[in-house]
């Protein structure tokens, strides 16, 4: 296995929606971002999974997919803040009682 060569973030990229939707209706476009890691980003953060199912990563002649998007977010490079994980539900003392 050859060692995938360094990700620049800071270069430009365009998110493109799934080729075939099952419904239809006002949603996810193409869209074009300064920085692939706010493509990254928005991708990971604001997109609905079934918009992300399918959604494909353009960054110069590079295309990652949704497991593609999803290592560049979890990367130890990804230079912006992720958004918290959930924490997992705690019981407390009202709900036992």
């Amino acid at each position: 296995m050859r060692p995938l060569r360094p990700f620049n973030f800071n270069t430009s990229a365009e998110l493109f929606p799934a080729a075939i939707r099952k419904k239809k209706r006002a949603g996810f476009t193409y869209r074009r971002f300064g920085t692939a890691a706010e493509a990254v980003q928005f991708a990971m953060e604001q997109l609905p999974t079934d918009s992300l199912n399918g959604a494909y990563l353009q960054v110069e002649e590079a295309r990652f997919d949704q497991n593609g998007i999803r290592s560049l977010y979890e990367s130890d490079a990804f230079p912006l803040p992720r958004r918290p994980k959930p924490a997992p539900a705690a019981e407390t003392d009202a709900d036992a009682a």
